[in-house]
């Protein structure tokens, strides 16, 4: 008892001054010694009590800390923050979330978009949706989903044509993606097909609504523009679809796969990709 007092001591521990003395009563009758010696209205500890406070003080900190490290654990394991490519995260997996979280009622989602592993990683996602080869220092990576890719146009832009060529139409460029339409020409077997150049966009979405508005011909994922094809709204008349070499992966830092709630995304969401 730091402050040699019971009423300051029981205003300390939100307890009555008899609830304290009882309390020093007990642990003196239990260890069966004097901790105190009372001098008129404070109490002293004796020797033994200031050994016995010196040895247990250390142990009494240890189990706070564990206890609130513990509850801070708990708190952390309930809340995943999970970063999205936008694209990918508007139509292909937030409209599947709602099963993982039936799933999983005690786990909170947080989504933060970006592109780039170093978004998510000042944004301190716990798992992030990325696009590559799967290889990424410090990081664990688990395929979810393929990427074929197809080239498609509005139909508008192909009424009143008797012959539909490639190369009649400006290519609509992703900056991210620069790559893509010579990797879908080798595939299709058009390499030799050289069209205009148009508009360059930032992300899918963008240049999604850019081909629906007859901007020119867009080489996008498959799995984005299904519902497009689907109803009409777009069409693919130049050849088919074309396998990415890279593909849409779970990655997380390797220190974050023992968390619960990161192996439980992580198992929905590979047996959901498969």
């Amino acid at each position: 008892m730091k402050t040699g007092q019971v009423t300051r001591a029981a205003e300390a521990l939100n307890l009555t001054q008899s609830a304290v003395s009882r309390q020093i009563g007990n642990l003196e009758e239990f260890v069966r010694q004097p901790l105190f010696r009372r001098e008129r209205k404070r109490l002293l500890p004796t020797d033994a009590g200031k050994q016995y406070a010196a040895a247990i003080t250390p142990m009494l900190a240890g189990l706070e800390n564990e206890t609130l490290r513990l509850i801070t654990w708990g708190a952390d394991d309930r809340v995943l923050t999970l970063g999205l490519l936008p694209t990918f995260g508007s139509r292909w997996l937030i409209p599947k979330l709602g099963k993982f979280t039936s799933a999983h009622p005690d786990i909170q989602l947080n989504i933060v978009t970006g592109l780039t592993p170093s978004d998510f990683k000042a944004a301190n996602a716990d798992v992030a949706i990325q696009y590559g080869d799967g290889n990424w220092d410090g990081m664990a990576a688990h395929k979810v989903v393929a990427e074929d890719v197809i080239a498609v146009v509005a139909p508008s832009l192909l009424r009143g044509k008797s012959e539909v060529r490639i190369e009649d139409y400006d290519r609509l460029l992703m900056s991210t993606r620069p790559t893509a339409w010579a990797e879908w020409l080798a595939g299709a077997g058009l390499e030799g097909a050289n069209s205009r150049g148009g508009a360059q966009f930032e992300n899918f979405t963008m240049m999604i609504e850019a081909a629906r508005s007859g901007l020119g011909v867009a080489v996008l994922p498959q799995m984005y523009v299904a519902d497009d094809l689907a109803t009409g709204r777009l069409i693919a008349p130049f050849g088919p679809a074309v396998r990415s070499r890279n593909a849409y992966y779970l990655a997380y830092e390797d220190s974050r796969g023992t968390m619960k709630k990161v192996q439980a995304f992580r198992d929905w969401l590979t047996a959901l990709g498969s």
